[in-house]
């Protein structure tokens, strides 16, 4: 629930500088930090209350280093406002699921082809009836593997490896994931035996909400740093690449409930007050605090490895679709990132370098040149950062910066970010209405519900060019290429 008086706090922040407002830590009892919020003027004065709230909130949390950020793409979330990014201290922060978020490492991949635009229009309708048969989506939908137990606790400490070392990916996949593919540290005996019945059935699945499989062109005018597009592979016109948005699905929304419940009566016990219920949190240094944070790495991992069998069947798709193997195509992975996640970095506060545990919620992770991270092959440009926009309006795919170290704990935007609500944009448009106009302008739409498709509709997301402009005028990320969909499948 809002605070009555959230409306206030838009009035106590100051701007700082271009695009960056502050609230002081007086603006509300109990917050240890500022908070920030990273915007455009327009984007600033349409913000809903609940992100002000929100941001002020977590500003209260324990060990919180520095301030709270929401990036321009934030709106009202559970907890945290999606979009929110905060970093504590291990031994005396704490850790929260609200600022990580249910659907644990719902993050993006990118892939690219060898593919034109003109050599797949004509096949366009085929590849997404093909690509609808293969990836299931929609609410409850099962993946086409039958796991053991056993197996997918492998795939919580393996990650994206398990899958690609059963045939379903190649090296370089690995290569071009965040972490690998496999953040250490998780722990299957951590996880609840719910938990894992709720993962078992959807390896290799896109769920449902705002989740996709779009099939994009980068059109040579959208090309902003030919250097930086070039190194990621991204060097013909009119090429065409395919976006993928999912994560660790009921499995990671379970872990989180598990956790939610088991950290209230740690609360207590700590004499820790939020002042929201959604921001439910135990001390990191706590057993309940690093059993949450190995069960989450267990979640992560299953994400990874969600998103390596969906590209698998994507290369089936294609393959078949057109007639070639999907090497000959090329279907490479540009790079795969998570947004819902908890990390322990380390970065450099007041002159000293410091291990911090970095929570993103709704933010993408944004190291640039140099970083020991980094695939070999992005050393020199730095990491991608892809930017998932609205079906109808398109994406974007970004480059780090060394300002972001600085500025943002290594972090920028995820998205365009919602304006509205899912129910107030079914009511302002039919599922059935949106896929024809779509249609008519090229975008071939396959959905498992008209009522989700609505929820979807481009008006209900924030204006994707102008959050990219003001992270890319800030400096945390820097604007590379824009992709414009022609093909997209909805949960």
């Amino acid at each position: 629930m809002i605070d009555k008086d959230a409306s206030s706090l838009r009035y106590k922040a100051r701007r700082l500088r271009p695009y960056v407002w502050e609230i002081p830590p007086d603006a509300k009892p109990g917050m240890l930090v500022p908070a920030r919020i990273l915007a455009s003027d327009g984007l600033f004065k349409s913000m809903d209350d609940g992100v002000f709230d929100q941001v002020t909130n977590v500003a209260r949390l324990p060990g919180i280093v520095q301030h709270a950020i929401c990036m321009p793409d934030g709106h009202w979330g559970y907890g945290f406002p999606i979009g929110g990014v905060a970093a504590f201290d291990p031994e005396t922060g704490v850790i929260s699921p609200g600022g990580i978020g249910f659907d644990i490492n719902c993050g993006m991949r990118l892939l690219r082809t060898n593919l034109t635009e003109d050599q797949v229009r004509p096949k366009l309708a085929s590849l997404m009836d093909r690509l609808y048969e293969l990836v299931p989506c929609g609410v409850g939908c099962k993946g086409v593997l039958r796991l053991s137990g056993s197996e997918y606790r492998d795939i919580m400490t393996s990650g994206a490896g398990w899958v690609a070392r059963r045939g379903y990916g190649r090296a370089r996949d690995l290569e071009h994931t965040e972490e690998r593919g496999c953040i250490r540290g998780a722990d299957p005996d951590k996880v609840s035996d719910h938990a894992l019945k709720r993962g078992l059935d959807q390896l290799g699945t896109l769920g449902s909400g705002n989740h996709y499989l779009e099939v994009q062109v980068v059109r040579p005018e959208n090309v902003f740093d030919p250097v930086a597009a070039k190194a990621f592979g991204i060097d013909r016109p009119n090429q065409v690449c395919v976006m993928i948005h999912c994560g660790s699905r009921g499995f990671g929304h379970q872990i989180a409930t598990d956790y939610l419940k088991t950290f209230i009566p740690i609360m207590a016990k700590h004499g820790i007050r939020t002042g929201d219920k959604e921001l439910a949190c135990c001390p990191f240094a706590e057993p309940e605090g690093k059993s949450y944070f190995a069960a989450m790495n267990c979640a992560a991992n299953s994400a990874f490895a969600n998103r390596q069998m969906i590209t698998h069947l994507i290369r089936e798709g294609f393959s078949k679709t057109f007639g070639q193997n999907d090497i000959e195509i090329g279907l490479d992975v540009v790079y795969d990132v998570a947004h819902n996640i908890a990390k322990l970095e380390t970065y450099e506060i007041d002159g000293v370098k410091r291990q911090l545990l970095v929570h993103r919620k709704g933010a993408t992770r944004s190291f640039g040149p140099g970083r020991g991270f980094l695939p070999e092959d992005y050393v020199d440009v730095g990491q991608p950062v892809i930017v998932g926009g609205s079906m109808e309006t398109g994406s974007y795919l970004l480059v780090g910066s060394a300002t972001a170290m600085t500025e943002t704990f290594g972090s920028t935007l995820h998205g365009s970010g919602r304006t509205m609500s899912r129910t107030k944009a079914k009511s302002m448009v039919r599922g059935e209405t949106l896929k024809e106009s779509m249609s008519q302008r090229g975008i071939v739409i396959r959905a498992a519900s008209m009522s989700g498709l609505a929820e979807e509709a481009g008006f209900a997301y924030k204006d994707i060019s102008e959050v990219v402009n003001t992270v890319h005028d800030l400096g945390i990320s820097r604007r590379v290429v824009r992709f414009l969909p022609i093909g997209n499948i909805k949960g």
